[in-house]
């Protein structure tokens, strides 16, 4: 398909969203709206029409799977040739490559490591462990707060001159001492891979200038989530010109809680005056009952912009509102509800989703559908990535690549077993603290002799020794030298020892060898492109991935979808319910104030705006927290949408004798049905 035909494809205001060249541009872009087609159509229109060639062209977004669907689009739209080149990531892999190439400038080697977010939490504890501190500082909360700062482009100093109190001033600290261990491991963390390059950015004008040539245009997915590095990173990345068009959305910011910034959109106009602003309304998902509902409920966020959302899909039906007595009942009700329209309208259960606000509220959910043997699928179960195999697997790639990081030594020291004891490790720990350098250094140094006896020292090198000869073998393909390690420590003999049947070890050892295809896979394909994936490369791109994917292997089956309004963002399904639709739960208890209120009723706005054909709200009289019964109180988020779009049905609602004769024969139709099926 040619640009031309593209553009023509589209309505008005897509199409002045794609030619517009005259400056930067803004496009709030309505749910449904057709925001992904607007960036993969400009892409088109930037290379086929304006003639910039595809490697200058850059487009991010948040989500591998969102980065995955545009370029999908994309290859359907311009020939190989055309497109080669072209760079769609995720903001993180934009910076991971950006690091692979100026890595040298930021202080780093060669195969410096990613840590993911376990072992950044392994660093923090360790460093916790043998501090002043020891008993003050929460971990997690400490891991969560060097998050903050980073992502706010706060230094250790800044952060230390800024705390309010005592664990704050701790925390500081040990920001200051984290930054300094990952140096000295040559490591970064998830943060880091956006941070970093807006430090060296800012500070060196050549850099800054040679990427400001490389960036000739780019195109930014769900702008309303960046954070302020994000931010920074866009702006010094296209310069003064604001060669850029960002696509967000206000009404759906729902991620103020994780560092995202909403207030981005409004600094755009005061950083580049000359920004043009368009808006997309049209929907495309939707029926209009639907988006009248969505529509009044947003008007009440005076910190967003106006848009009215509508269709031409049609008029749709009100929003039932089912009121039942117990948390227990209400998820007796859904799965009643979802099966009868199965067998009643022969409807898919996949096009069935029931979202909710806390992720404790699925358990009774769960129960009932498997009562009534609903399949469905639960989103958050653990990663591919999260398996104890994978895991060690990656831990023995980062190793290969950078001996000096240390989480990942501790990871694989011992599996299997080398009869390297704790009372070895801490040793070693202590002598590598002593000296400052990584536990591998601490491994290999004479000295230590002095603090473990002959055998343990011997092991530990020994253990060191084995790792330099694997990673020093000649001309040998990289996905190879990870096969040839796995034989020689025997992990599948580990496996089998580790579980308690031979089936469970075969499938952690499937597991691993689908790990070991996907290397093969992505060296493959960047051979294709003309980059060389070595090891180094290869422990990047996995750790990478194993961050952003949570959920590596799409799910196609036949079931109903249970997830987390924060999770349903940027889905779709015919049917939605909406669960504790009740005070205290959505707008949830801690988040009342007017600022989260406001983050509150977007949520609640994006749960809305996930349904195509058919909304259902669902709510309790009376819900059990903490042992005791306590009566409910409907969500003023209800009160927000028009009477006359919902129709309340359940425990304490008359309804029309008519109507209930209907709802009567409908049901015997379905049981009908089900036995019919039986």
């Amino acid at each position: 398909m040619s640009a031309l035909t593209g553009v023509h494809g589209l309505n008005p205001e897509q199409s002045r969203a794609v030619r517009h060249l005259d400056g930067p541009l803004l496009v709030l872009a309505g749910a449904g709206s057709g925001k992904t087609r607007v960036i993969t159509e400009k892409i088109v229109y930037l290379i086929e029409r304006q003639g910039i060639p595809a490697r200058g062209i850059f487009a991010v977004t948040f989500t591998n799977k969102a980065a995955k669907e545009m370029r999908e689009r994309t290859d359907a739209l311009l020939p190989a040739d055309r497109r080669r080149g072209l760079n769609i990531s995720t903001f993180h892999t934009l910076g991971l490559n950006f690091i692979r190439r100026e890595f040298a400038a930021m202080g780093l080697r060669a195969g410096f490591t990613v840590l993911d977010a376990e072992d950044s939490l392994a660093v923090i504890k360790s460093l916790i462990n043998h501090s002043e501190y020891k008993d003050v500082i929460d971990p997690k909360a400490a891991q969560w707060q060097i998050s903050l700062w980073k992502n706010d482009l706060l230094a250790p100093s800044t952060a230390l001159n800024s705390a309010v109190d005592e664990e704050q001033q701790a925390m500081a600290r040990l920001y200051d001492q984290y930054r300094n261990q990952l140096q000295a491991c040559n490591a970064l963390d998830f943060d880091d891979l956006i941070g970093r390059p807006v430090e060296l950015l800012r500070e060196n004008p050549e850099v800054r200038d040679r990427w400001q040539q490389r960036v000739r245009y780019l195109l930014v997915d769900e702008y309303q989530d960046t954070n302020t590095t994000q931010y920074e990173l866009v702006r010094l990345l296209t310069g003064s010109l604001g060669a850029f068009t960002a696509v967000g959305d206000d009404h759906q910011s729902i991620y103020a809680w994780r560092g995202a910034r909403p207030e981005n959109l409004t600094r755009l106009a005061t950083d580049f005056p000359n920004l043009t602003t368009l808006k997309l309304e049209q929907n495309y998902r939707s029926v209009n009952s639907i988006l009248k509902a969505a529509n009044h409920l947003i008007a009440n966020d005076a910190t967003t912009q106006p848009k009215r959302l509508w269709s031409e899909i049609g008029i749709g039906e009100p929003h039932r509102v089912i009121v039942c007595a117990t948390a227990e009942d209400e998820a007796e009700r859904i799965a009643t509800e979802i099966l009868h329209q199965h067998f009643r309208n022969q409807t898919e259960y996949r096009d069935f989703a029931v979202l909710f606000r806390g992720n404790h509220q699925a358990r009774l959910i769960e129960q009932a559908l498997r009562k009534l043997s609903i399949p469905y699928n639960l989103t958050g179960g653990q990663s591919f990535f999260e398996r104890a195999e994978i895991k060690d697997a990656m831990a023995y790639l980062k190793l290969l690549v950078n001996p000096d990081d240390d989480a990942a030594l501790l990871r694989v020291i011992n599996t299997p077993r080398r009869e390297i004891g704790p009372t070895t490790v801490e040793k070693l720990g202590r002598y590598a603290r002593e000296r400052r350098c990584s536990l591998y250094q601490a491994a290999r140094s004479a000295g230590l002799q002095t603090m473990l006896d002959d055998r343990a020292y011997h092991r530990l090198n020994r253990f060191c020794g084995w790792l330099d000869a694997t990673r020093e073998q000649p001309g040998t393909d990289a996905v190879n030298v990870l096969q040839q390690l796995f034989a020689d420590i025997d992990y599948l003999g580990y496996l089998h020892e580790q579980e308690t049947s031979a089936k469970a070890a075969e499938r952690r050892w499937q597991n691993l060898s689908e790990w070991l295809d996907w290397l093969t896979r992505i060296a493959t394909d960047s051979a294709e492109n003309g980059e060389v994936m070595d090891l180094p490369a290869l422990a990047q791109r996995m750790t990478l991935l194993g961050i952003l994917d949570q959920q590596t292997r799409e799910k196609d089956s036949n079931a109903v979808s249970l997830l987390t309004l924060h999770a349903a963002k940027g889905l779709e399904y015919k049917h939605v319910f909406m669960a504790g639709m009740e005070e205290e739960i959505l707008p949830h208890r801690d988040c009342v104030d007017d600022d989260r209120l406001h983050e509150e009723r977007r949520l609640c706005f994006v749960g809305i705006t996930r349904a195509q054909i058919s909304l259902t709200f669902t709510l309790t009289q009376r819900r059990r927290r903490y042992g005791e019964w306590l009566n409910t109180v409907p969500s003023r988020f209800l009160d927000e949408i028009p009477a006359d779009l919902l129709n309340w049905q359940g425990v304490g609602i008359e309804q029309p004798k008519a109507v209930t004769q209907a709802q009567g024969r409908a049901h015997l139709e379905s049981i009908r049905a089900m036995l019919g099926k039986s």
